[in-house]
């Protein structure tokens, strides 16, 4: 036959099971110190009971957690009011240097040894100057301490717990801590240790991991001033767009919700969508101008125009010295072909040079100019003939629309294959197992004429569809691209809406984006003044689009 004590014992002991389960599910900090400390004070009928910190670079202990039941003091955690200034840390040394062995949570910390104390005015080893004020202006009465290091698994201090005035649950009376609370305590706080660690543990993992997906974009954005802030910006608008379509009380979003991990999952993608663009060859991504490649071959062009130039002048001027020979001062015939050359050639290359700017499309006529051109020669110094524009500048030259050679979409493009492909590779955790899918899909089209797998609207995820339009949008209105002007918010929004039509854009997701006006809270952070312009969002292509493709 069991006894009480027997059955006391195992009430206690499922008890301290409940609370270990509990500790190391919680996810949360504050809720986790909260717990602790309130599991401590049900465990041993405590009345009161602080929860301090160990600040590694301040070498002190802070408060975290402050309970007093009878004077209704609930402070830190997660439902208490804020901690004051007044709760100053508690340093473990003085500022000479020596152990701060006055204050009981100090020692305990500094000596990773339980102190029990029975009446706190009848110590005089400990200084208790402060809780005697304490007492005095809210007429408690400070009596029992128990007070507990909490060492990690290499014996390092982490906190200290601290319990005030054992209640007898009979009298009401404030008793000592008896040896069996001791060690109730001491057993909840060395689990509690454990779950401090291992959530620390984690926390630095994923503080890690955060730094580390920062450190490539930052890596990548970098690679390109002109692109600089693409990496950063794409997160926010992302996260903008996503938290818009978790509060949409639209049908087409009804099943899409987010909690903190959804958060995590699709933050951690946007910030590695062009990941894969760590490989492409810098001459590429820095291409702001038609002929540039390691440095902008327009000089070398203006060069060979210099040099054809100064052949005519050298002409000229032997038909001059020819002409005088002959006694003929009358150069004007001669002089006036050499300037209509000159001048013919200085509007050619001023007509290059725009060219190579790549910021407006190509026409036939265009390109025909620049044919023409190439069948120009000029004599290298072997007295070979060579073209004024070679058969490289020529194709680079007469790109129709911006400054990438179909070869150099698909070195880009492939950034794409690359970042899946790195990504797919990675041992992500349950909790991220859709980072590949969600940074892959930004440059696929709703009809499947997109890149790199060719997806259709239905075969990618809304978390894919939201990337890419906050990646067409971020790319519309940056300002750190030299090639283009920063478009303000009317023009990017009437292009995406014609990419909308044009079956590239998802139209629910756009109208989201332009009903929301999300669109204007991220230009508000992001865009210069002068680019936030009217909007009305009733003329906007795309917006009548239809959700079925």
């Amino acid at each position: 036959m069991q006894t009480k004590s027997h059955e006391t014992n195992l009430s206690i002991l499922d008890t301290l099971n409940e609370i270990g389960i509990a500790l190391s599910a919680e996810k949360d900090m504050d809720s986790l110190l909260e717990r602790i400390l309130i599991n401590a004070k049900m465990l041993t009928s405590a009345d009161g009971g602080t929860l301090y910190l160990y600040n590694s670079q301040l070498k002190a202990l802070e408060f975290c957690i402050v309970r007093t039941d009878s004077l209704g003091i609930k402070l830190g955690g997660k439902t208490g009011a804020p901690i004051s200034d007044n709760f100053r840390p508690l340093p473990l040394y003085l500022d000479d240097g020596t152990a701060n062995e006055q204050m009981i949570a100090a020692y305990a910390a500094l000596h990773k040894e339980i102190i029990n104390i029975e009446d706190a005015y009848t110590v005089t080893h400990f200084d208790f100057s402060g809780t005697r004020k304490f007492d005095e202006s809210t007429g408690y009465r400070s009596k029992s301490f128990l007070t507990i290091p909490m060492t990690n698994h290499e014996n390092d201090i982490m906190a200290v717990l601290q319990l005030l005035n054992k209640v007898d649950e009979k009298s009401g009376d404030v008793i000592p801590f008896s040896l069996q609370d001791q060690k109730l305590a001491e057993s909840l706080a060395s689990q509690a240790a454990v779950a401090l660690t291992n959530k620390g543990l984690i926390d630095e993992m994923q503080n890690l991991f955060d730094a580390f997906i920062k450190l490539i974009a930052t890596a990548i954005d970098e690679k390109s001033p002109h692109t600089g802030n693409h990496c950063r910006r794409v997160p926010e608008a992302t996260m903008m767009i996503a938290e818009a379509a978790h509060r949409s009380g639209d049908t087409y979003f009804s099943n899409f919700t987010m909690d903190a991990s959804d958060r995590y999952e699709l933050k951690v993608a946007s910030w590695l969508h062009d990941c894969g663009k760590i490989t492409t060859p810098v001459h590429v991504v820095e291409k702001a101008t038609k002929l540039e490649t390691i440095h902008d071959r327009i000089e070398l062009v203006a060069a060979k125009f210099e040099i054809l130039r100064r052949d005519h002048e050298i002409a000229m001027l032997k038909q001059r010295i020819t002409a005088l020979e002959k006694g003929d001062t009358d150069h004007t015939s001669i002089i006036n072909n050499y300037e209509t050359l000159a001048k013919s050639l200085a509007e050619d290359l001023s007509y290059v040079k725009k060219c190579n700017k790549g910021g407006e499309f190509m026409t036939d006529d265009q390109i025909r100019y620049i044919d023409n051109l190439s069948q120009i020669s000029w004599t290298d110094m072997e007295g070979n003939p060579q073209q004024l524009i070679t058969d490289n500048e020529r194709y680079n030259l007469t790109i129709r629309r911006g400054t990438i050679t179909a070869e150099e979409r698909e070195t880009i493009n492939n950034h794409m294959s690359l970042t899946i492909r790195m990504l797919e590779q990675l041992p992500f955790p349950k909790h991220l197992k859709n980072v590949p899918e969600y940074a892959g899909g930004h440059h696929e089209r709703m009809d499947g004429k997109g890149y790199p797998k060719g997806l259709t609207r239905n075969e990618m995820s809304i978390p894919a569809r939201i990337m890419a339009v906050a990646d067409v949008f971020e790319a519309l209105t940056s300002s750190d691209r030299p090639y283009k002007k920063a478009m303000p918010l009317s023009q990017t929004l009437n292009i995406m809406g014609r990419m909308v039509e044009d079956n590239h854009l998802d139209p629910d997701i756009f109208r989201l984006f332009v009903e929301s006006e999300v669109y204007l809270k991220y230009a508000e952070k992001f865009l210069k003044a002068d680019q936030i312009d009217e909007i009305d969002a009733t003329k906007l292509p795309g917006i009548t689009a239809s959700t079925s493709l």
